[in-house]
């Protein structure tokens, strides 16, 4: 999943001279961010790393906003493939698909925690830069189809609730959960249950509060053609 190969010490260096210097300093602000967060380091800092002088990194990058957003910007494209393909265009039904897209969004918080960081912790404006926003709204996309597709799902005589408003209430549950206990990091709150499953539990409560049928009783099924909304059986 990772852009990220495994080098020694001296890679930074190495790959300056073989004319790899962006990626130098990319994978420098990576390691930074990982030991002091997306605000713990200077300019200077990710050029002292990358093993070049002070005015090298200006060749790609005019400052360290643009340094992180490069970073940022690749964290969203990752993020935007890893939930492409848990999504799998929904299939089987739309219930798997969703709470398989769940998943990837904690494990990428737990498998890439300086791109998430970059991505969401970094304070830049993603309006400011509009590549950054696009990715990261190809991202949320993911998110907004599958809660159009719950959204179609709504029971009988239930107004549909809105697949923007579903999108980000989900978003929101997700994002919470990743950032407070699925990260790897070891301060973090430990949880009588796993990342996952209080996700999973938080999502079934809100679905529960829209109408959607919840019972996840053994033998219960979802179809996609049937009037029943997910973690229940058609009614």
């Amino acid at each position: 999943m990772s852009w990220r190969k495994d080098k020694d010490d001296g890679r930074a260096e190495r790959g300056y001279h073989h004319g790899n210097l962006k990626e130098a300093l990319l994978q420098a602000a990576l390691d930074l961010i990982t030991k002091k967060g997306p605000a713990g380091f200077t300019f200077a800092d990710a050029a002292r790393m990358a093993g070049v002088s002070p005015a090298a990194p200006y060749r790609h990058f005019r400052d360290r906003d643009e340094l992180i957003a490069s970073i940022a910007q690749r964290g969203f494209e990752q993020f935007e493939a890893l939930l492409t393909q848990a999504w799998d265009d929904g299939r089987p039904d739309t219930v798997t698909a969703f709470e398989r897209v769940g998943k990837a969004y904690l494990a990428f918080a737990r498998q890439e925690p300086a791109f998430y960081s970059a991505m969401f912790e970094s304070g830049l404006p993603a309006d400011a830069n509009p590549t950054l926003m696009a990715a990261s709204e190809r991202a949320f996309a993911i998110i907004r189809a599958a809660a159009e597709r719950l959204a179609a799902l709504a029971p009988p005589g239930m107004p549909r609730p809105p697949a923007m408003m579903m999108a980000l209430h989900i978003w929101s549950m997700s994002h919470g959960v990743a950032s407070l206990f699925g990260r790897g990091d070891a301060a973090r709150r430990k949880l009588p249950m796993s990342p996952e499953d209080l996700l999973e539990a938080e999502v079934l409560i809100y679905l529960r509060g829209l109408g959607f049928p919840t019972d996840r009783r053994p033998g219960a099924a979802v179809s996609d053609d049937k009037p029943a909304g997910p973690w229940g059986k058609p009614k």
